[in-house]
């Protein structure tokens, strides 16, 4: 009997349902999405919340994500925001599909201070182009709700 292979995007929510519900359970599995992705996991950010085409994750503000200006790091942000479209895209997803960002682009609103919160829905893919581009919008609050950045990703989606 052959195994069918489990879809990276399957196997992210597959982790996060095993993780997500136990004491230090969100920190536990932004670690695994970190060791995967190492340079996005280098920022310690956490996840909040995963679904099939949808992700949510904070960023403490702190010495090591900050500029000279006391906020958060412009780059900081945008990799936040990459990371949070990527787990939104690769939940998303179907069988048989990957994608890799070939676009990135930000529009910084105000100074980022205070625990930011990445959140981005990814809109359905159309899986009936063999190749395509799409794009997903993570906005970045602040903790006073206000968007301090929106990061465009947009992704490659092509057969693995």
């Amino acid at each position: 009997m052959t195994r069918k292979r489990e879809t990276p995007g399957a196997a992210l929510l597959a982790a996060w349902a095993r993780l997500s519900g136990l004491p230090g359970g969100p920190r536990l599995f932004s670690w695994y999405v970190g060791w995967i992705a190492p340079y996005s996991g280098s920022m310690g950010a956490v996840v909040r919340a995963l679904e099939p085409g949808y992700a949510r994750i904070t960023l403490r503000d702190r010495r090591r994500v900050r500029n000279h200006l006391a906020s958060v790091h412009a780059i900081a942000l945008a990799n936040l925001g990459e990371l949070t479209t990527g787990l939104a895209v690769a939940t998303a997803l179907p069988p048989g599909v990957r994608g890799i960002p070939v676009r990135l682009g930000i529009e910084y609103r105000k100074k980022a201070r205070g625990t930011i919160e990445a959140e981005c829905r990814s809109a359905a893919i159309d899986t009936r182009a063999d190749e395509q581009e799409h794009t997903a919008v993570a906005y970045l609050r602040d903790p006073a709700g206000d968007i301090v950045a929106e990061v465009a990703a947009t992704w490659h989606l092509g057969p693995v």
